[in-house]
């Protein structure tokens, strides 16, 4: 019974089926019809114009987009505990030929303006020191947690007055509008982000990722930097059959909301366990070492976390799309128990 990661998770009978669909004949790279399509199907999506390429990784589709928007001398704004921190191996040094990671605190690794004023106001406009160039925030966080609209639109706000780019990680950016309820261009494009990574693999996709300008000119950009990264690939109607399959008739809602769903009946039995809000997909709970071996022992399995101070022990639990209703429920049922 795994709730290591989303990563792991099937890929919807959806999306094999429109990639077996895809099997015929078309034009390469990205000049076939199902690639033509992105644009039109994401600007229904959010309601405003915009340009949508793929990418076969979150960590691409996050270093291309932060890479069209900041030179090699230039600085990106994010949570000290941004996935583009922590968890992505030194890539947006590589694909910006070294621009600074600058990093800001936060609750829940939710960025604020007064935290990334904390950083940038500092700063002398001299040659001497990095000059910030944009701002990268995580929706959902990495702990979960959820921007809300007025929260993006406070930072993007920031963004416009400093002259900034501002960037969206959303490999969790379905579970986070689910959450919220509202339409999605409320948590990005009116809010103020000028290039979205829209996360499918996660979801109920294979090895396609979405970068959905709203800033369209950064597209222009990011069509060469791709070749240039090698992810131009060559059998493009694949990738773009994923994700059209994922936002056409809404399976990315749909699959998001199931995932959130199971992250709230395994919440509801933890009590005072929880050390964040569930807001996504995610849980962190205290644990206590012998906790986690009852656990594991009963066939769960999951990943250690650091604990909060004053607390023996910590876990984290992801649940997916297609998380068995039954794994969940017997999971709610042991926590509740120890």
């Amino acid at each position: 019974m795994k709730f290591f990661s989303d990563n792991a998770a099937a890929v919807h009978p959806r999306v094999w089926e429109a990639m077996h669909a895809a099997d015929t004949p078309d034009a390469g790279y990205d000049g076939d019809a199902l690639s033509a399509r992105m644009d039109d199907a994401f600007s229904t999506l959010f309601g405003t114009e915009c340009t949508a390429l793929w990418v076969a990784t979150g960590t691409a589709a996050n270093c291309l987009a932060l890479a069209a928007m900041v030179p090699p001398h230039g600085g990106v704004v994010c949570h000290r505990e941004a996935h583009i921190e922590m968890d992505e191996g030194g890539a947006p040094g590589f694909y910006t030929h070294g621009a600074k990671l600058m990093l800001a605190d936060g609750e829940g690794a939710k960025l604020t303006p007064d935290g990334i004023a904390a950083i940038i106001d500092p700063i002398r406009n001299d040659v001497h020191q990095v000059q910030p160039h944009a701002i990268s925030i995580t929706q959902a966080t990495e702990y979960g947690r959820v921007y809300t609209p007025e929260e993006v639109a406070a930072i993007g706000s920031l963004a416009q007055g400093r002259g900034l780019g501002l960037h969206m990680d959303g490999a969790r950016f379905a579970n986070a509008v689910a959450h919220l309820g509202c339409h999605p261009a409320e948590a990005a494009a009116q809010a103020g982000v000028d290039v979205l990574t829209f996360g499918c693999v996660k979801n109920g996709g294979m090895n396609a990722e979405a970068l959905v300008f709203f800033d369209m000119e950064l597209a222009d950009v990011v069509r060469y930097r791709r070749k240039r990264a090698g992810h131009l690939q060559s059998k493009g109607r694949y990738l773009a059959a994923q994700v059209l399959a994922m936002i056409e008739g809404d399976l990315w809602l749909e699959n998001a909301r199931a995932a959130n769903a199971a992250a709230r009946e395994i919440a509801d039995a933890c009590a005072d366990r929880l050390f964040h809000p569930v807001e996504a997909n995610e849980l962190f709970m205290i644990l206590s070492p012998a906790e986690q071996d009852a656990l594991r022992a009963q066939g769960f399995d999951f990943y250690d976390w650091t604990a909060p101070q004053g607390a023996a022990g910590a876990a984290r639990f992801v649940t997916a799309w297609n998380s068995d209703p039954a794994h969940v429920s017997a999971l709610a049922r042991a926590i509740g128990a120890l």
